[in-house]
């Protein structure tokens, strides 16, 4: 159960970024094969790789394994931006969200 998962959201976190499995294994300093390897749940990664996995994708052990965050590295992005603005700001961006927001929800219903 969790190597399909790890497995899973290691693929699709790849596949947001556009890598391939081996330029990602290489990339953090693994033999070409690792990232399919794991991605085929055919090795599970120790806990330093796991961390440099977590380093190259650019979030946290926890945004990882939060699913129902589908683009972590992005959100981060945006929030690390929104410690910048002033309330003013804050308060268009908050608008706009949640009109965002609220418009989806209306073509899911």
């Amino acid at each position: 159960m969790y190597e399909d998962f790890f497995a899973d959201r290691m693929a699709s976190l790849r596949m947001k970024r556009s890598v391939s499995a081996r330029e990602m294994s290489l990339t953090i300093g693994q033999n070409e094969s690792y990232i399919n390897r794991i991605e085929n749940k055919q090795t599970f990664p120790s806990m330093q790789a796991f961390f440099y996995i977590c380093e190259y994708f650019q979030i946290t052990p926890k945004d990882f394994f939060n699913s129902d965050n589908p683009n972590p590295a992005k959100i981060n992005d945006i929030i690390n931006i929104l410690y910048t603005l002033d309330d003013e700001q804050l308060e268009i961006i908050f608008n706009v969200a949640k009109g965002l927001s609220h418009g989806k929800e209306e073509h899911v219903k």
